[in-house]
């Protein structure tokens, strides 16, 4: 029996995670009393009501039997089945937020401030985040997003290194992205801006790219940009970031910006980490142009 333990944060996304597994086959099963594990394993691993898959959700609802799950893994595991644990994270400020708009209680929450009862469960569920297979950061991921990495890690089986990577194209007129961890500014290229027929396309476009391309500096930046993420990505996975946001700015974030973020996505793709890309300002000038 192929079993997934769904745990982490209250408000990561525990709930969806399990969902979308429930979709890919498996049996899924919420908060159940951890003692009750084993003999559920137990029920169902063979016969007539026979359960290949399934998932448990668990989390700190469990209290203090959460502590019993290192050694009801080690016995499932001793009795043949392939346990793995998935984690759900998001950062302390995403957790508020949700919280705040879906106005639920924390299951720890009495009567404090909820960023100090997330801060405590945090602790509480440090030891399982340690022992987990995948780690999935929420903090920034679309639910369509968590489901690609779900069914990549539960359906297809692939690899999956607990990062997930944005590379974000971005506007220095704008702002930088506060969550950046790396900005690299490409300013210097060649500015289809000031050509007449390719001053309201963007980036997405291939004539825009072509121009932006068609230029040694930016073939020779992308190269070493891209041999620069594929040595720093490993190293940011070995010091325990789950997550990394690239920022690649240019004056209005439509064109040379939006070219080099595309580009880096296709060279980076292929890595054994889950990426995505995000144009933050590509149509911030048409909507100053038009007053909004």
């Amino acid at each position: 029996m192929r079993i997934a333990i769904v745990t982490g944060m209250s408000g990561a996304g525990k709930t969806s995670a399990l969902r979308m597994l429930e979709d890919v086959g498996y049996y899924c099963v919420d908060n159940m009393p951890i003692s009750l594990i084993i003999n559920f394993a137990h029920t169902y691993e063979s016969g007539n009501d026979a359960i290949s898959k399934v998932a448990f959700g668990i989390d700190i609802r469990s209290g203090k039997a959460l502590r019993e799950i290192e050694e009801i893994i080690n016995e499932l595991r001793n009795g043949g089945h392939t346990v793995e644990i998935l984690f759900l994270d998001a950062s302390t400020p995403v957790l508020v937020k949700r919280y705040k708009e879906t106005r639920r209680n924390h299951p720890l929450n009495k009567e404090g401030r909820i960023d100090k009862v997330i801060e405590d469960e945090r602790g509480c569920l440090e030891f399982l985040k340690k022992k987990a297979d995948y780690i999935i950061d929420t903090s920034t991921l679309l639910t369509r997003e968590l489901k690609i990495a779900i069914e990549d890690i539960f359906v297809g089986n692939k690899r999956y290194k607990n990062m997930y990577i944005t590379i974000v194209s971005f506007g220095f007129k704008y702002g930088i992205p506060s969550d950046a961890d790396m900005v690299f500014d490409v300013r210097f290229l060649p500015n289809p801006y000031y050509i007449p027929e390719l001053k309201p396309k963007t980036g997405n476009d291939q004539d825009v790219q072509d121009f932006v391309m068609r230029s040694h500096a930016a073939t020779d930046f992308l190269d070493k940009l891209t041999d620069m993420c594929k040595f720093l990505i490993p190293q940011y996975v070995k010091e325990g970031k789950y997550q990394l946001v690239i920022g690649i700015g240019c004056t209005g974030g439509k064109h040379r910006s939006v070219t080099i973020t595309n580009a880096l996505f296709d060279r980076l793709k292929d890595m054994d980490y889950g990426i995505k890309v995000e144009h933050r300002d590509i149509e911030k000038d048409n909507l100053r142009a038009r007053g909004k």
